[in-house]
């Protein structure tokens, strides 16, 4: 089995790897940041492919990277693992819908609660008790529906017409746009930045390059959050203006 995902602050890669490696050992477990991941996608029928849900919808990265790789997904069997801050509705559906227009089958999705990722607004912020309990309960979820497909009744979390109508009325129709492009608003505070540069290095997009010994922002920020739960400095915020709570999935396992 092959779990390909795309994570910020290392929730999603945390869910995909246990997913995998409790189904069958020896799995690979690869971002779609690798270099060579849609060769490893053309080598495997069986993928496990996940993605943070944002607004019940895809990130912006992730719907691209379905699109732009197109013919790699005919006829491929995928289950989709969503994590989520609070609800999605049809979190798996978004990128279920694209595969099947693709090819694919789709033989399962499950929805997990973990922390939240935004790091610059106070909404959703728990203690780290709280959050370890959040992830507790998600491995547990995880350890069932590997169970479940084993027995050829996997979760079908966000699959429905049911999932779809709550995404799009309980977010999606409301804040449409907040994915549906890249977004040049990612803030830098030039008297906090030291241009250490890490930020540059983690970006998945390249949204970040260093000019006059400071880290500069472009216009192609797909709101994973991982700069700013990096950067030793607290400099870079998007939503908000000032860096509430950095943390990484590493304080809560």
């Amino acid at each position: 089995m092959l779990g390909v995902y795309f994570s910020g602050t290392g929730n999603t890669k945390y869910c995909c790897k246990q997913f995998c490696d409790t189904y069958e050992e020896g799995s690979i477990v690869e971002s779609i940041e690798h270099e060579s991941i849609v060769d490893m996608i053309r080598q495997h029928e069986e993928i496990v492919f996940a993605y943070p849900i944002y607004w019940s919808n895809l990130p912006k990265l992730v719907n691209d990277f379905i699109k732009d790789n197109a013919s790699i997904w005919n006829k491929k069997k995928i289950y989709i693992i969503v994590t989520m801050g609070l609800f999605s509705g049809d979190g798996s559906g978004c990128s279920a819908r694209l595969f099947k227009q693709y090819g694919a089958c789709i033989i399962g999705g499950l929805h997990l609660k973990m922390p939240d990722c935004i790091k610059d607004v106070k909404i959703l912020k728990k203690n780290v008790h709280d959050n370890k309990i959040l992830v507790q309960n998600a491995t547990i979820q995880i350890n069932n529906a590997v169970t479940k497909l084993k027995n050829n009744t996997p979760s079908r979390d966000g699959l429905g017409y049911i999932a779809q109508l709550i995404g799009l009325f309980g977010q999606r129709l409301w804040f449409y746009n907040k994915t549906k492009h890249y977004s040049d608003k990612l803030k830098i505070n030039a008297d906090h930045c030291i241009g250490c540069g890490m930020c540059i290095g983690l970006c998945p997009t390249k949204n970040l390059v260093l000019l006059n010994d400071k880290a500069q922002a472009l216009d192609k920020c797909t709101k994973c959050y991982r700069c700013i739960a990096h950067c030793p400095r607290k400099a870079i915020t998007l939503l908000g203006n000032k860096v509430v709570q950095q943390s990484k999935i590493e304080d809560y396992i």
